[in-house]
């Protein structure tokens, strides 16, 4: 996706701010209770800000942001994120709040007050959806309870910020296709689920996603790449036949973490693949 290619409008296409982290320098990842570090904000070749009118010239209109990547928690950075959003026609699919352990045996009240907080951003920047973790905790009977428990919590916090409440294949406790039934079953359909299928590896890889597929609301569409550059298609191709057999379509959110530098690039490898699993019925 270079600046001479010109990118048709693909409604069902998205991309989240982890693939373009170069693209805008790159924040880290800080901690619950630590100060958003600000000097790492704005040493790339866009801020946030300039981020979506960029994305529409590309004709993506469909975005993720993730929480850390946000230079700022005021009110008025935030209205001014979602005003330049509005103004590029770009769709804020959901914040990313990659942060917090609600099944934490210390900190899970902490966590959990912390994630509502990040799920009023969400509501504020007119966000559809908000991501959280559904906990990093072996899933134990207890701790899978216990996860439950503190969703049903950011649930009512979500619906009252008209938010909808998704959660993704990720960390310890949801690392099973068993894990994420008992969680998603609970909820009946009110909490979604982001299917991640670069999250799950190991000899039962496709088979597990195949268990939990016909969760998905949205999909972090991520390919691996090997050393050289190249995108081991094979895999992503048979992630993405998972998606197309249980009739999936909610967004296919690109995710780009591959060693070229040049992430418009890799995105366009992987729009390539995507591409003719869109659905242009939408």
């Amino acid at each position: 996706m270079s600046e001479n290619t010109a990118v048709q409008t693909l409604p069902r296409v998205s991309v989240s701010t982890w693939s373009l982290k170069r693209v805008i320098g790159n924040p880290p990842i800080y901690a619950i209770g630590e100060d958003i570090p600000q000097a790492a904000h704005g040493k790339g070749e866009l801020t946030l800000l300039e981020l979506p009118a960029k994305l529409a010239s590309f004709g993506i209109h469909t975005l993720e942001i993730v929480y850390f990547h946000l230079p700022s928690l005021e009110r008025s950075y935030l209205l001014k994120l979602r005003n330049a959003l509005e103004s590029a026609n770009v769709e804020l699919f959901s914040l990313l709040i990659d942060n917090g352990d609600i099944t934490h045996p210390q900190h899970a009240e902490r966590d959990v007050a912390w994630i509502s907080s990040m799920i009023e951003v969400a509501g504020i920047l007119g966000a559809k959806n908000a991501r959280v973790v559904a906990g990093k905790q072996e899933p134990t009977a207890e701790n899978l309870a216990l996860s439950v428990r503190n969703m049903q919590r950011l649930l009512t916090v979500a619906e009252e910020h008209n938010v909808h409440l998704m959660t993704e294949n990720w960390f310890a406790l949801l690392s099973t296709p068993e894990a994420v039934s008992q969680v998603l079953d609970s909820f009946d359909g009110k909490v979604g689920l982001c299917f991640d299928f670069g999250n799950w590896g190991g000899p039962d890889k496709y088979e597990d996603l195949q268990a939990i597929a016909h969760y998905a609301k949205s999909c972090h569409t991520k390919a691996h790449f090997f050393e050289n550059g190249e995108i081991d298609r094979e895999d992503y191709v048979r992630c993405l036949d998972i998606t197309r057999a249980a009739s999936f379509s909610g967004p296919y959110t690109l995710i780009y973490d591959g060693p070229n530098n040049d992430e418009w690039h890799g995105l366009n490898v992987e729009l390539d693949v995507v591409r003719p699993y869109l659905n242009r019925g939408e």
